[in-house]
Formats: C-alpha cells, structure tokens, sequence
C-alpha cells in the first residue's frame, strides 16, 4: 500500500447512511456511519457528532457509531450483532432538570492511528447563556468480538469496588485476580486505572484500553437467558462478545456555562504473551 493510497473513503451504510471508512497503510480500517448535515444539539439530544480526521477531513456523524474496527489481517475487532435492526442515533441524556432551553455542544474525534490504534475523544461543552449549569454520565459503548467468553478476562480491576446492576447497584469490592465470566456480568467498576487488559485466551490476543476523563469502567455480558429476551441481539452471541466500556458514572460531570469537559478512549489490539502455558496481561498492563 503506497503512501499515497486515499485513507478516507465514503460509501452508503445500512439503511442509506453515509459512510466513512478510515485506512492506514498496514490495512487496518475503522468505520463510521456518517450523516452529511450538522445540527444543533438542544433540548438533550445529541443530535450529531463532530468527526474530525488527521489528514483534515471534517464530517457530522449521524449517532457518533463506530461500527468496524479491523487489523491488518482484516479481522473483525468489534461486534456488532447480525440481528441488528438499524443504526440509531444515540441521545444524550441529561439530568431531568435540563430544560428545553438548555444548550451544549458534543464533539466525538475518531482517528485511526499507524499502527491500526482506535482513538476515540469527545467534548462536551456548556453552551448556555443563562447562566445555568447542567449535570450528566458519560460511556462509551465499546462491544469487542472474542471467540469465546468462557476463556475471556478482564486485567487491571481487582481489589476495586463495583456497583452491581444486578443487586440493585449494590456496591461489592472485586475479589479475584482478574473477572471471568460463567454468568450474566453487569457491573461499573470504580475508580478505575488508566489503562485496562482484556485477555482472548483462544485467539492468543490482548485488547488494551485506555483512557482519560473517564475514572469508571462498565463490564457487561448478557449470558444466555437475557440474549434470548433483547431483540436484536442472537440468542447465542453473548459467546461472542464482551461490553467493556470507558465511563464516568459514580460521580456526574457539572459544566457552568462557557466550561469544557473531555474525556478520552485509545483502543489497541496485541498478541497476547505466554508465561507458562497462561496469558500473561502485565506486558500489556506496563507497556507504554
């Protein structure tokens, strides 16, 4: 691939959406689905996202959807669901004491990096000229594709505490050495560090996350009997995907008017090593 190849490309998505496609010159790709007009975003929609590019393309996502992330092999690295019914805008929900008349603004920059790295920042600005402030969570929804979630675990959240959405948010203190998954997981982990490991023991590989702005991570798999009750998820995919998402959930951002708040999410996937016959995540954990 030469260093003149076109690194963005724009194509129809589902439904008729525009899409962007980004390419670095190993063959890694992201996607996005694009809508070509802004809005402004009021009344507690966030009714488009921002896109900006390295090489200066500029768009307006339709959602702000990242919907394929893939190496250089051309591998999948996201799940999406083969049931899925469409691509939704995403609505960003404010305290219910948000009025009509509250206004802000939401960026989301999506670059793909050199080595085929995902980042992701986003931006959420008080734009009031009432004076008032407004209050509200933030996550970025991260689905990861892994071959089997029996052999699947989570590095850099033990000893942490958690809010368990499955005990009515009750909050626990994490026990073992890493979180596996033999049942349903839904859970926000807080006070978390900047830099977390998600281990795929049969493919041999290491999602690495990172992040900034965002002091929580939510971890979530349906298991079987709550797949079979969402409608456009497969009954059986939940063996084939893991929600680990960068978050700020415990304590919500407040922005005066004029404030800024940004929050960061940098994903990478390595070979994982071996020690032992075992995945060893401290290389990825300690890495830069």
């Amino acid at each position: 691939m030469s260093e003149e190849k076109t690194y963005v490309e724009y194509s129809k998505g589902v439904n008729g959406f525009d899409k962007v496609t980004l390419r670095e010159v190993r063959g890694c790709s992201a996607e996005g689905v694009a809508y070509t007009v802004g809005h402004t975003m009021r009344a507690g929609h966030a009714r488009s996202r921002c896109l900006n590019l390295k090489e200066g393309v500029k768009i307006y996502l339709y959602g702000g959807q990242v919907t394929s992330w893939k190496n250089e092999y051309g591998e999948e690295l996201l799940f999406v669901s083969s049931k899925v019914l469409s691509m939704y805008a995403t609505s960003l929900i404010l305290n219910p004491g948000v009025t009509s008349h509250t206004f802000y603004e939401c960026r989301l920059r999506v670059t793909l990096g050199p080595g085929g790295d995902l980042m992701l920042t986003s931006r959420i600005r008080n734009t009031n000229t009432d004076g008032k402030s407004f209050t509200f969570t933030f996550a970025y929804h991260t689905y990861f594709a892994v071959s089997d979630i029996s052999e699947v675990r989570v590095e850099g959240l033990e000893t942490l505490d958690y809010l368990d959405n499955l005990k009515s948010r009750e909050r626990f203190t994490e026990q073992g050495d890493a979180i596996i998954f033999e049942s349903e997981v839904d859970k926000v982990c807080l006070g978390t560090p900047t830099k977390l490991a998600i281990l795929d023991h049969e493919r041999k590989r290491t999602f690495v996350l990172r992040k900034d702005g965002l002091p929580d991570a939510v971890v979530w798999n349906p298991w079987d009997r709550k797949a079979k009750s969402i409608p456009d998820f497969g009954d059986e995919e939940y063996k084939h995907m893991l929600c680990v998402e960068a978050a700020c959930v415990e304590k919500p951002i407040t922005l005066k008017p004029g404030e800024e708040w940004r929050g960061r999410q940098e994903l990478s996937a390595v070979p994982s090593s071996y020690c032992s016959g075992q995945l060893d995540p401290q290389k990825a954990l300690q890495g830069s």
